[in-house]
């Protein structure tokens, strides 16, 4: 049948016109974005580039509300072709701790699978294929794998029970305290626990075991003095006490950090110093003779240079920037050289790309995380091509191949190659789901506080936003103090997701935040929550003034951890907000300093013990403000108050003062305690619980 040429044009006319219906109907199929849409994206981790720069692995969880229906593996991206990446391990399990072999063949890692109590070595053949192999059966599991620069041996950590000679000795030690008939803890040093874990007596080792199946894994610290010192660990983490371990370049010797004063937490910093250990066995060499803390150990290609992450460890004072340092190797000198000591910023992560002289490194700044880089002698330092807006996640290099993780808060994690000009995204694995979502990037914008420092803020907007219309304000103030908002796609306190319903969400970086400069991050001392306080009040007056679409007359405020304590605060010193939001706050600073996981950081920001003459202690405690009704001011505000009953960081000794408190004094007033949850809201469905309360409480009080 043939079409005339009238009746032509009007069907082309009229495909167009659906064309342009469908286009008009996808923009129109954005939706706002819900809870699954932030719980469900998937959580990609820092890639590690195999030696020769072909390879970069990394794992990848696919969430699930149901944590039994939750998997991760381990993903590979060819770094020199455009093939999409593949899944390389199909367990449910996940694995973590990923180290190549020096000749980009194997791949070691961490698991726990069937049959494993705790988490072992596990080997795979990435050139030949196959299974992985579990390298290690220990009765206490091990962590962080490196291979040995020739691929023969394997260095890792893992522990020991006190007086335990032998894996014979830790498996029989196990069973009788599996065994025996009470279930109390013995303290004598400090700290008891550890944000949601109880610490036991444990005590970290450094192993080595030959790269082979059925390998005896050998102790190489037991035996040496710095072992027996009472204060001799590392830091704590999920799984124990960490060492920070890496093999010497000759392979002939470990090289780590370590503390020897972790017995003093109480009433002094810790600090870690660096220590060599021949792997042959003998005595531990110590290589820094101060009192600062090194980590983030890492050797030059050439073997000529150890670099490291180095912090001052000031007396007397709250916070220290992390600068880049190096050593030369051998070690002669115990002093490093600092490399960033002209940079008035943290150096956040680092990387050694081969083929050159360089350290690229990124630092926080005004919500964005940036890649940068400087000689190995500290000069020359240089911006290097990084995307204008978001942060970097991770850095690691691999031969010549830099790679990482950049995201935004509209732009979910992804695995990115670094430094051949402009930065390029490697996977996909949320672009589609991001797309859907109405979502707009945050607005930035600076004011002079009343003390002269300048403020940096970001404005989040919710969907379907109107610049004509009028939404209510809610502050949300970040935990840290030591902290920085960032642009970044987050899952806890989700900006897009606290904006939904309708609000413009203010996010503010008050004194005491990290990300500019050593003295904004220590101007808290002394000032823990009043002066942080004023300039969030300051932030809400300057976004009303400055934003014609914000309704002034509503106003909330609320925030997790440190945000929480500023929440409490600003309940009690002031009524201009309608609600307020308060997780894991802290409501009295004696009460914190007695029941937290850490006191001598509490100690400082105070100006001395709490049985001193400091008016802080008692002039800052939000409960002893609750009452000052006959100023104007006091705990009137309607507050939601959350906490996880399994928070040893804030206990939850301050939820239910802050409770008690507001029953008292009959304020509108709703408690959330969640038994399964520690500092952080973890669990999917808890989380979907927590969003929806805080949406139902600012919308009782705010619509």
């Amino acid at each position: 049948m043939t079409i005339p040429r009238l009746s032509l044009l009007a069907f082309i006319i009229s495909a167009q016109l659906t064309g342009q219906a469908f286009a008009a109907d996808a923009v129109q199929a954005k939706h706002a974005i819900t809870h699954e849409d932030v719980w469900l994206m998937k959580r990609v981790g820092a890639p590690q580039p195999s030696p020769d720069g072909k390879w970069a692995v990394f794992s990848v969880t696919d969430p699930a509300y149901d944590s039994k229906e939750q998997w991760s593996d381990l993903w590979i991206k060819s770094l020199s072709d455009e093939s999409p990446a593949r899944r390389l391990t199909f367990s449910k399990g996940g694995e973590s701790s990923v180290n190549w072999s020096p000749d980009s063949k194997q791949l070691i890692f961490i698991a726990k699978r069937d049959g494993d109590d705790a988490g072992q070595i596990y080997r795979i053949d990435v050139a030949g294929g196959g299974e992985a192999q579990r390298l290690t059966t220990l009765t206490l599991g091990a962590r962080q794998p490196k291979f040995s620069p020739d691929g023969k041996q394997i260095l890792f950590v893992s522990d020991i029970f006190p007086g335990n000679a032998n894996e014979e000795d830790v498996k029989k030690t196990a069973k009788e305290r599996k065994d025996r008939k009470y279930s109390a803890r013995a303290y004598e040093t400090f700290p008891p626990r550890f944000f949601d874990k109880w610490l036991d007596d444990k005590q970290v080792r450094l192993f080595v075991m030959d790269a082979e199946l059925g390998a005896r894994p050998r102790d190489l610290l037991s035996t040496t003095r710095l072992a027996a010192l009472p204060g001799f660990g590392g830091g704590q983490g999920d799984e124990g006490q960490t060492l920070d371990a890496i093999w010497a370049p000759d392979g002939k010797a470990i090289v780590f950090s370590a503390s020897t004063n972790r017995n003093e937490l109480a009433r002094a910093s810790g600090y870690t110093q660096i220590f060599s250990l021949p792997v042959a066995g003998g005595e531990a060499t110590q290589l820094t003779a101060d009192k600062r803390s090194y980590g983030n150990l890492k050797f030059s290609a050439d073997g000529r240079t150890l670099f490291t992450l180095t912090e001052a460890e000031e007396p007397g004072k709250v916070y220290d920037l992390s600068r880049l340092a190096s050593l030369s190797w051998p070690v002669t000198n115990p002093t490093p050289k600092i490399l960033t000591a002209a940079l008035d910023r943290s150096i956040a992560r680092y990387a050694l790309p081969a083929g050159g002289n360089r350290v690229v490194f990124s630092f926080e700044h005004a919500g964005l995380e940036q890649l940068h880089s400087i000689n190995y002698n500290g000069g020359d330092l240089r911006d290097e091509p990084s995307l204008p807006t978001g942060s970097i996640g991770s850095l690691n290099a691999g031969g010549k191949a830099l790679v990482g993780v950049w995201e935004s808060s509209i732009n979910p994690p992804e695995v990115y190659a670094f430094g051949q000009g402009a930065p390029k995204r490697l996977t996909s694995f949320n672009t589609e789901r991001a797309a859907s979502i109405d979502w707009q990037a945050p607005e930035h914008f600076w004011f002079k506080a009343s003390d002269g420092r300048m403020i940096h803020n970001m404005i989040v907007k919710p969907a379907g936003f109107d610049p004509n219309k009028k939404y209510p304000l809610f502050a949300v103030i970040h935990g840290g103090a030591a902290n920085m908002w960032r642009d970044q796609f987050v899952i806890r306190w989700n900006y897009h997701l606290l904006a939904q319903p309708g609000y413009v969400v203010l996010l503010t970086d008050y004194k005491g935040s990290t990300g500019y400069g050593e003295e904004f991050a220590r101007a808290i001392q002394g000032d823990p929550l009043k002066g942080p306080g004023d300039e969030v009040n300051e932030a809400v007056d300057e976004a009303v003034k400055k934003y014609s679409y914000i309704d002034g007359g509503k106003l909330a405020a609320g925030g997790a951890s440190y945000g929480g304590h500023l929440a409490n605060w600003l309940q009690a010193t002031t009524t201009r907000y309608k609600a307020i939001v308060s997780h894991a706050g802290e409501m009295d600073l004696i009460m914190q300093w007695g029941t937290s996981d850490s006191v001598w950081g509490r100690e400082a920001n105070s100006g001395g013990p709490v049985w001193g003459d400091q008016a802080v202690w008692r002039e800052q405690s939000p409960v002893l403000q609750a009452g000052n009704h006959e100023k104007g001011t006091g705990f009137k505000t309607p507050i939601l108050i959350s906490v996880g009953e399994l928070d040893y960081r804030v206990p939850a000794n301050n939820a239910l003062m802050n409770f008690a408190t507001q029953q008292r004094l009959n304020v509108p007033s709703k408690l959330l305690v969640f038994p399964d949850e520690n500092h952080w809201i973890l669990k999917g469905e808890n989380s979907r619980y927590f969003y929806s309360e805080v949406h139902g409480w600012l919308a009782k009080y705010l619509k």
